[in-house]
Formats: C-alpha cells, structure tokens, sequence
C-alpha cells in the first residue's frame, strides 16, 4: 500500500526568489515528482496554502491508499466538504493523449492556471507525458499580461495553454495581450461557459479557442468545443450528463461507493445538458435548480441573458428562501449595469422568472478557478428573505 502524500505543488513551483534558473529547476522537480505518481511509486494530495487544512483531513493525508491511485485531486464544489477524485495514471495519460489527438499534435504548453486544480495539473502532466517543459507564470496575486506575452514568447513548437474565460478576455483587451493569444495553436477554455459573442470576438481576432468540459472526476476536460474527445463518451440520463470512458475516475477518496460512480467507467455529474446535432450543450446544474412557486427554471438561463447586457461583467443567479413561493430569484452582479438595465433585458420573460432581489457587487465570490461560489452568494441575500 501507498501512503498519501500531500503535495504542495504552488509553494514548490514558485521559489520566493523568482530567479529563472531557480524556477526552471523547480518546474523540473514538480514534473519528476508527478512522474513518480503516473510510474505507481507515489499517491500524491495536491494542495495550497490554502486548502491544506481541509484536504488533509478530508482525504485522510498520511493514511493509506490503493497503490493504483496516482493523484487524489480536490474537486471545487460550491457547497460542502471538497470530494477527492481518485486519479489512476491510465485515467491521466489517457487524457493528456486524447487531448494532445484532439488537438494535432503533442506541443509545448504555458501554465497560467493553479497548478494545484485539475486544469493547472493537466498542464503539468501533459507536458511530461509529452517530454516538454513547460514554461509556467505565477498567478498567485493575478493574471499580468505582460508577463503571459513574456511566457508566451519563450515557446516553440506547437504551442498550447488553458484559461479562464476572465483571463482570455483580459488578454483580449490589449494588443500585447492579443499578439500572444495569436502565437497560439490552441487555447483552452474551460471553467464557465464563454459567452457566444466572445468567442465570435476571439475567432475574428484570429485565436483559436477550444471550450472544454469535464472535472476532477474526468481527469480534467473530456468534450472539447461540445464533442468527446479520443476515448470519451457523453449521453444523457434525462437532463443529467454522464460522461464515460479511460478517463474516469476510481471514484472519491472520502467517499467510497458514491452513486456518481455507481457503473463503472461512467461518471454521472450533477451538470444538465441537451445533445443538438452530435454537440453536446450545458444547460446548467441539477442542484442550482430553482422551484419558485411550483415552476422551475435553470438560473444558467438567467445568466445567460444577462451576461450579454452592456456593463455586465459577471452575473449570478440563485434562489432564496421565500415562505409564499418557496424560493425566490435572486440577482448578484458585477459591472457598471443599472438594476433597471437588467429588468428591461428580461421584459419579454414571464414575470415569475424576473429575480425579485437584486445586489449590484464589486466583485462576485469565487472558489475554484473562475466559479461562482454560490453559497456565498445565497447568504448575501438571506438576511433579506421574506
């Protein structure tokens, strides 16, 4: 049996001197340590400062775990304890394969991402099952452009990296930021939808954006621009998607014999879909489901809609406690948006789907890597329920 390690990956990647020789020394030491987890020597627990804590006792650090396991990564789940999805080393080279399939060709990546989430260890990992160092950037305290174009600019070959949507859209706000999005092969995009016209915006700047989808659970994201990649299956159980194939976790550190992974091979997430045409689009979530007076609405759709007001910058719907109606809609946003320029963008909507409470915010809470926590937000509003 192994023992699981915790892995302080960020502190270990980013020396307090910031010399390059002393990074480049540091990115070399993170790959042969995630070298040891995909050869079955170590089982390692990524974490930060952060999230040390709670993850060590959640995921039992220092107990023992099946030797099959490579990596046990946090997922970033708006509401309770972090589940950690068990990781094998053929769930993690069969992603980064598929990945690398999908996309034309192995190639050298940029790490902009935490390297502690799923996305920011995919970066890592494909990186060494490709036998490329990658060139990695700090964004600790923040997404600086110049210092991406910068990371961007030491590249050759085929060249990949993965971001947020906010911090493709920064990038787009500069030229310098827009030249190094360009050098690009392919950019992926995951985390929160991409609104359509930005992506349109990206197209006609010449990026190449691929939206992607998947979690901890997949090993990072498994349809790409809506399609499975090499090796993945999508299909539906009513609304729910239920995503399949090599890449599929063991299953949850904490919570053995949980139903999401109730067939084997399949992870049955808490995301609701439909399939148009062989693509597979996110219509929200099973558990953001709001029920106002017996009627039900996805607030992704609310967002959606709202999203594309002028002076919108990020928008957040959820349901309150109501005694009449059970739950009410409730609006958190961000930008330089009036409340009424929301109401007039939903005035063709019945008026049981207009949010009765609306909070204009500096910034949205977040956990994860560019996600609403909810929670938070839900609280914001509680005192004001009636």
């Amino acid at each position: 049996m192994h023992t699981l390690e915790t892995f302080h990956i960020t502190r270990e990647l980013f020396p307090d001197s910031g010399l390059r020789f002393e990074q480049s020394h540091a990115t070399e030491q993170i790959l042969n340590t995630l070298e040891q987890s995909i050869a079955g020597k170590r089982t390692l627990l990524p974490v930060s400062a952060e999230n040390e804590t709670v993850l060590r006792t959640s995921q039992r650090a220092g107990d023992e775990i099946d030797p099959s396991i490579a990596l046990v990564v946090a997922t970033s789940g708006s509401t309770g304890t972090p589940k950690g999805a068990m990781l094998t080393p053929a769930n993690l080279v069969s992603s980064a394969d598929a990945t690398h399939q999908f996309l034309g060709g192995e190639g050298q990546w940029l790490l902009a991402m935490p390297p502690n989430h799923i996305a920011g260890l995919q970066v890592l990992l494909r990186s060494m099952i490709a036998g490329f160092t990658p060139e990695v950037i700090d964004v600790r305290h923040g997404f600086n452009i110049h210092i991406f174009a910068e990371a961007a600019g030491n590249l050759e070959g085929r060249r990949y990296t993965s971001l947020t949507p906010m911090q493709l859209l920064k990038a787009m706000d500069t030229i310098e930021g827009i030249d190094a999005l360009r050098s690009f092969n392919a950019i992926l995009v995951g985390g929160a939808p991409l609104l359509f016209d930005d992506q349109r915006a990206a197209q006609e700047l010449g990026i190449t954006v691929v939206s992607t989808y998947g979690s901890s659970e997949t090993s990072g994201g498994c349809v790409y621009n809506g399609k499975p990649i090499p090796g993945a299956k999508v299909r539906l159980q009513g609304e729910r998607i239920v995503l399949g194939g090599p890449m599929v976790a063991a299953g949850y550190r904490n919570l053995p014999g949980h139903e999401a992974f109730a067939q084997p091979g399949w992870f049955a997430s808490s995301d609701t879909g439909v399939v148009e045409n062989g693509v597979l689009r996110v219509t929200g979530r099973m558990d953001t489901i709001i029920d106002s007076g017996g009627l039900k609405i996805h607030p992704e759709v609310l967002e959606q809609r709202l999203a594309n007001v002028p002076g919108v910058r990020a928008v957040c719907i959820v349901g309150v406690p109501d005694r009449r109606l059970g739950q009410a809609i409730a609006c958190a946003y961000e930008g330089d948006a009036t409340p009424e320029n929301l109401i007039e963008a939903l005035d063709d909507l019945p008026r049981w789907q207009l949010p009765r409470q609306i909070r204009q915010l500096e910034a949205l809470p977040l956990i994860g890597v560019g996600k609403v926590d909810r929670q938070t937000v839900q609280g914001l509003f509680a005192s004001q329920a009636h």
